[in-house]
């Protein structure tokens, strides 16, 4: 089956709004799609751009014949993943966790997601 624009316009690609500290506006892409990117002075200009730059990236992709790839799901991932780790780690995140009041579960959950968003700055 031949995939139209129309049909990849209407996936739920994940869309990246992301503030330019250095140059001020923002900047917006969609990740599944390398190299469609934009930006504006504001957010929302930045996510108007960011709706014409998907359309021009699926026709120029279409054209060409280029593989496109679908938006990943969340449904594809459990939540869970076996990590190993030296014992002296295991033992001070435990003791870390002790001291914060929570499980280790939850304390290294909120450190992976305060590093992940120290990364996506």
């Amino acid at each position: 089956m031949m995939k139209t624009l129309e049909y990849y316009l209407s996936l739920p690609y994940r869309l990246e709004v992301i503030p330019d500290t250095e140059e001020g506006g923002y900047t917006a892409c969609y990740p599944e799609l390398p190299g469609c990117v934009t930006c504006g002075e504001t957010a929302e200009k930045a996510v108007h751009g960011a709706l014409d730059a998907k359309r021009a990236w699926l026709e120029a992709a279409l054209e060409d014949g280029a593989e496109i790839a679908e938006p990943s799901s969340e449904e594809a991932y459990s939540g869970q993943f076996k990590l190993r780790m030296p014992k002296s780690l295991h033992k001070a995140l435990a003791e870390h966790s002790k001291r914060e009041g929570i499980s280790m579960n939850q304390y290294c959950v909120y450190l992976l997601a305060q590093n992940d968003a120290a990364v996506r700055r």
